[in-house]
């Protein structure tokens, strides 16, 4: 049986004698029987308390299932302590509560998902910072409690979080060099509970709160919340999306070397007689002109249409040479950045360095990007194989390129015709 603690007193007996005493309640009433010892309803001890002591905690009026017993007695008694802080909202339905000052307070609900924000604990250096990032902050010095709930009830993950100092003005996520290199000031323990909760005092300042699972690629919802008593401010910290640089690069002018020379006399004897190739014909020609299955794994049909989607200028749906030229060397550029990110295995980029690898080419994602990216080309053992990685890059450049055409005082938002968004949207 779960009791419930309402107060705690020290009372003096005619002696003068202190005593401590728990006032607590039976949630079964007196279905679940009366409590009979020290300091109960109708026991001697209260002879010796004076009867406005006896008035104040009202001994006589106590309600079905409620008692008195002494501190001692209920440090013998009771094995575990469970303290319940309920906001503003929450402790309008408890009476006992309407004159004490309520707790103000903050919630974030989130997700991990596996290849996107399920980075795991602080032991996972190269995934931890994909965790939800919360800045929190206070506006003067408090005592705050954190408390972190997870929704997986059947399959219950640990769980946990970690907190570090960071200035107020931060408005976008921070990368895994910053966690490296900064001690956390917050540190939960980590347990398969459905909650984990930790109390601490926190000068005025921000503060970043990363919510994780202490193995990497769980996933579950989850709520965090922060209760205080002065006013704060709780929110996710996430990237805007941008286009740092142009993926696709511009062959040299003076390409030249074997290889080439060799790409171009393919090229030319698998071209029609305006010296172009459609999708078909390029992939007979990546078949040919790839060195490894490792690279030729971006020469599938699928992402041959994509290539001549996102190459093409003139809507004819076949390449120049050029164009060949531009996709080669962009290739060679695209295959270092994944290899950059591929430590454990040659060939296999875990979904969780996705993030960072398309970074690196050039694309700054948000998180709900990126999540529609790892759902649409994530395989079931959590990697990505090089053409997966291509097809993403092809999909994105083709998505900015859009955008852009269609925003030229980049003004960050567009108007599009249906007519508009179909052709667009089949593009990408």
């Amino acid at each position: 049986t779960n009791y419930r603690l309402y107060a705690i007193e020290r009372v003096e007996t005619f002696n003068g004698e202190p005593v401590q005493v728990v006032r607590l309640r039976n949630p079964l009433g007196v279905v679940g029987g009366e409590y009979v010892g020290a300091w109960s309803r109708d026991s001697t001890e209260w002879d010796e308390i004076p009867p406005q002591e006896k008035e104040r905690l009202a001994v006589r009026h106590m309600a079905d299932g409620e008692f008195w017993i002494s501190y001692s007695d209920f440090v013998k008694t009771f094995t575990h302590l469970e303290a319940v802080h309920l906001d503003s909202d929450t402790s309008r339905d408890e009476p006992s509560l309407h004159n004490k000052q309520t707790w103000q307070m903050r919630l974030y609900q989130g997700a991990w998902q596996r290849g996107v924000s399920a980075g795991g604990c602080r032991n996972n250096p190269d995934t931890f910072h994909i965790n939800p990032q919360l800045h929190l902050i206070l506006s003067e010095m408090e005592e705050v409690i954190i408390s972190l709930n997870q929704h997986s009830i059947m399959e219950p993950k640990v769980i946990g979080f970690t907190g570090y100092s960071l200035p107020k003005n931060s408005l976008e996520s921070i990368g895994k060099v910053f966690f490296k290199k900064n001690k956390s000031l917050v540190n939960s323990q980590y347990t398969n509970s459905r909650q984990v909760s930790h109390r601490c005092q926190l000068e005025q300042g921000g503060y970043l709160v990363l919510p994780t699972t202490f193995e990497p690629g769980q996933e579950s919802s989850f709520t965090l919340r922060v209760y205080s008593s002065k006013p704060l401010k709780l929110k996710l910290l996430d990237t805007q999306p941008s286009l740092v640089k142009c993926a696709i690069i511009k062959a040299p002018a003076t390409l030249e070397g074997k290889s080439f020379t060799q790409y171009e006399a393919v090229f030319l004897q698998l071209a029609d007689e305006h010296r172009t190739v459609n999708a078909f014909e390029l992939q007979e020609l990546l078949d040919a002109c790839l060195p490894n299955d490792y690279i030729k794994s971006c020469a599938c049909m699928e992402v041959c249409r994509q290539v001549v989607l996102t190459l093409d200028n003139t809507g004819s749906g076949r390449l120049k040479l050029g164009d060949f030229k531009d996709l080669m060397c962009s290739l060679k550029y695209w295959q270092t950045a994944f290899k950059n990110h591929t430590k454990e295995k040659t060939g296999i980029l875990k979904a969780e360095r996705l993030k960072d690898a398309l970074l690196e080419v050039g694309f700054q994602l948000s998180t709900d990007v990126l999540s529609i990216l790892v759902l649409r080309y994530m395989r079931k053992d959590g990697t990505l194989r090089f053409g997966d990685f291509v097809s993403a890059i092809l999909h994105l450049s083709v998505a900015f390129n859009v955008f852009e055409s269609k925003d030229p005082l980049q003004n960050g938002s567009i108007k599009l015709t249906l007519a508009e968004w179909l052709k667009s949207s089949l593009m990408c």
